[in-house]
């Protein structure tokens, strides 16, 4: 049931006393920990804590890919196992801050950062994730690009190298056919 499908529910919620209105939010916001924790970055943090954010998931990201290299026989299933957790974490920041800057900043960083050179043989149980992992990390760019389109022109203009080295990227693991098909330019 949407509240906006029902007038007359929307009316009855604005008119209750201010007391029982503040206990029925409480309770709607404790059911939904995104909500809980975009409340509390909204009311509570400020810009400083913003940029701890950011921080913090950068170094997440940093720390991931260290321990990803490290592995003596990596796959393109750790790889992208990896990838999606990251991937996750950054739209999590996203959900809580609300801030396309630093969101897109974290992609770009994930995405420039993340090895994606594995060439499992055909014969391999693995070959199947070489092939995922690729598709995803296409996809993903994609999206990026797609919110990249809508910044404004000076946001744009500070993000071109590091999106630029993203889709020398793509080229260099022969993945420009497939970016090219999906509408993703060689260069900005």
């Amino acid at each position: 049931m949407l509240l906006k499908d029902h007038k007359d529910l929307k009316t009855a919620i604005t008119a209750l006393p201010v007391k029982e209105k503040d206990k029925l939010l409480l309770r709607l916001i404790a059911k939904d920990k995104v909500l809980t924790e975009h409340l509390h970055f909204k009311l509570l943090e400020g810009e400083a804590d913003l940029e701890g954010r950011y921080l913090s998931l950068s170094e997440e990201i940093d720390d991931a890919i260290a321990v990803l290299l490290a592995i003596r026989k990596g796959s393109s299933k750790d790889a992208l196992l990896v990838m999606r957790r990251l991937n996750g974490r950054v739209n999590h920041h996203y959900k809580v801050t609300k801030d396309l800057n630093t969101e897109i900043d974290l992609r770009l960083h994930l995405l420039n950062s993340m090895p994606i050179a594995y060439n499992e043989s055909v014969f391999s149980p693995l070959a199947k994730y070489n092939d995922r992992l690729k598709a995803y990390f296409v996809r993903t760019t994609l999206a990026l690009y797609k919110k990249y389109e809508k910044m404004h022109e000076d946001l744009q203009f500070d993000l071109k190298a590091p999106f630029n080295k993203l889709l020398n990227k793509l080229a260099e693991n022969k993945l420009e056919n497939a970016a090219l098909e999906l509408g993703l330019p060689e260069e900005l």
